[in-house]
């Protein structure tokens, strides 16, 4: 295993044990700050950024080692303390204008666009990362490279400044003095993710925040004002695919329709929401309301028990993903990641209550219990324990069995929960 999956690997336990930390310490307080179908989708579009950055390292870390071997004017030493702290505050600088980007320009915004989605503010958020970024983000940091940092460093660092800010992503901690001053705190990244014209686009910082006191995009929150999360144009969605290219989606929709040359190209290069003049008359969109509801289909408990069980169990096998992508065949590879994909885009769907999702659903469990109990094979696994072939058969045999008690029969109508004007949650972001 790579040292990135196995420090994410690691690392994963921890997450879920201070997730479920903030959710008793939200309940105490009496502020509920998750729901399942939201967190679901949150962490499993991490799990899906996770699964591509396996097909993306010849860009985010190929490339950076080639041109910090063959163009770097000279190399440091990796045993350096001081090229350590450096690095650290060069990858932070560069993230800064990275992340700043990804607001400013449409096509970067594409990708960063799934890290706001979401209508809720809580640690499950940090995990939910696009599966896009890896295309162009690489750019940003070859500075790093052609500096002389090595590989091995860039790698750690960026890990560092990384699960850093995981634990911003929360309601339940206060401002913190000082802290706010200097570093990226939850205060200044709850006003980052809020929709408000008064936080619009400001607090990029990773660790520091003192990149936006210098670079003029600092804001502090102001309890006047209590953030509204989300996105301007709302995905209302749990599908793991559609929240991944959305943007995208939309940006060639304009390309296509506008007259002029000039304007196809624009549409990805100018800030989010731009469009052409000719596009946005003949094609309108809906105005911004930040009063708008949130995205809360109902979700009986049954269903929501069996959503439950279902992603955990995805949980532990994108974990065997993780740990057979460094020695599993390409194809195998590509196999189980289509797999996931598309277990957690019908695992969405069925949260949606769509019609036809337990139809998916239910083929999707029966070759899971099937395939292995036939074969005595799963991805990668040549041979099977026998003992785990029983498992599978028995726990997704019993699951397409109880799928038509659990899951509705017909599309359910989204269930508001409260108005993004309670402070204690929100709608809409950038």
């Amino acid at each position: 295993m790579h040292v990135q999956e196995l420090i994410i690997t690691w690392a994963t336990p921890v997450f879920f044990a201070l997730i479920g930390l903030e959710l008793l310490v939200a309940r105490w307080r009496g502020r509920p700050t998750y729901r399942t179908n939201d967190a679901i989708s949150s962490i499993g579009l991490g799990v899906i950024s996770q699964v591509a950055g396996v097909f993306g390292k010849l860009l985010s870390i190929g490339i950076y080692a080639w041109v910090a071997v063959h163009l770097a004017p000279l190399t440091l030493p990796a045993d350096s303390i001081v090229v350590w702290v450096l690095a650290l505050l060069a990858y932070d600088f560069l993230y800064y204008w990275l992340h700043r980007a990804g607001h400013e320009v449409n096509i970067l915004w594409a990708a960063h666009v799934v890290h706001h989605q979401s209508e809720h503010y809580n640690l499950s958020t940090a995990l939910r990362q696009t599966g896009s970024g890896v295309l162009l983000g690489w750019l940003f940091y070859l500075p790093m490279a052609l500096a002389g940092i090595p590989t091995e460093v860039f790698v750690v660092v960026a890990l560092i400044d990384l699960l850093y800010q995981f634990w911003v992503h929360t309601e339940q901690i206060g401002r913190l003095g000082w802290f706010d001053r200097v570093f990226c705190s939850p205060s200044n990244h709850r006003a980052h993710h809020a929709v408000n014209d008064r936080y619009l686009d400001r607090n990029y910082g990773g660790i520091l925040i003192v990149w936006d006191r210098l670079f003029g995009t600092f804001v502090e929150e102001d309890d006047s004002d209590p953030p509204v999360y989300g996105t301007r144009a709302p995905l209302r969605s749990w599908n793991p695919l559609w929240a991944n290219v959305e943007v995208y989606w939309a940006a060639a929709k304009d390309a296509w329709h506008a007259r002029r040359w000039r304007d196809k190209l624009q549409v990805w290069l100018r800030p989010p929401g731009w469009r052409p003049a000719d596009v946005a008359a003949r094609f309108p969109r809906p105005a911004f309301d930040i009063s708008r509801e949130r995205f809360d289909p109902a979700m009986s408990r049954a269903l929501t028990f069996y959503c439950l069980l279902q992603f955990a169990l995805l949980l532990g096998m994108a974990t065997q993903f993780l740990a057979l992508s460094a020695t599993a065949s390409l194809s195998t590879l590509l196999a189980y990641a289509a797999y996931l994909v598309v277990s957690l885009t019908v695992l969405g769907a069925l949260m949606e209550g769509r019609r036809a999702a337990r139809w998916f659903e239910a083929l999707r469990v029966l070759a899971t219990a099937l395939v292995p109990w036939a074969s005595g094979r799963w991805f990668g696994v040549v041979e099977l324990d026998p003992r785990v072939v029983v498992a599978m058969l028995v726990v997704f045999g019993i699951c397409a069995l109880a799928l038509p008690w659990v899951a509705p029969a017909r599309r359910s109508a989204s269930v508001p929960e409260v108005s993004a004007k309670d402070h204690t949650a929100g709608t809409m972001g950038h």
